[in-house]
């Protein structure tokens, strides 16, 4: 599978379904929906059609997921660099110890399994989004800070089916 899909609900701009093949799945995004403009703290999922780069995953939490995308264990340092006025804003870093930023490691399952969408990185535009992942939801399906999250048995029924050079199209409803 080289595409993904996903549109919002047409009752809840927080919500929408992820299109996997001829699989549809409920998915959260963004508080305020999937936007054009993305700016960073938003909440807005990006309307974009998005390469998936590399896979994350908890080692100390699941076996390693089968899957063509590149594939890493998350390590307990690694972090995400959501400081627009920082150089390494928008990538992975080693998080020294008291840094604040978004950390791979969450006490709860969020980030478990992470793919991690090309948003905003090729080049990297200080202050226009950082962070935009595909994870595993919240209880109820509520809202991300941008990102797409679905069940965890979506990732085991679509990753190892995704071919290594992946998109996934976000768009307006009828789009």
């Amino acid at each position: 599978m080289t595409r993904l899909q996903v549109v919002p609900s047409v009752h809840d701009r927080s919500k929408g379904f992820l299109r996997a093949g001829q699989a549809l799945f409920p998915c959260a995004l963004g508080r305020g929906g999937i936007i054009t403009a993305k700016r960073e703290g938003d909440g807005g999922t990006p309307r974009a059609t998005l390469p998936l780069r590399r896979l994350f995953y908890r080692g100390d939490r699941l076996q390693r997921p089968r899957s063509l995308l590149p594939i890493r264990r998350i390590a307990l340092r690694d972090a995400w660099c959501d400081d627009a006025a920082d150089r390494r804003y928008n990538r992975l870093i080693d998080r020294p110890p008291g840094v604040a930023e978004e950390r791979l490691t969450r006490e709860d399952p969020l980030y478990d399994i992470i793919v991690e969408l090309g948003w905003n990185d090729a080049p990297v535009i200080r202050g226009r989004g950082s962070a935009i992942f595909w994870h595993l939801a919240r209880p109820g399906f509520t809202p991300t800070a941008g990102c797409v999250a679905v069940d965890r048995h979506v990732f085991a029924k679509v990753l190892p089916r995704l071919a290594r050079r992946c998109a996934i199209r976000i768009a307006d409803a009828g789009r």
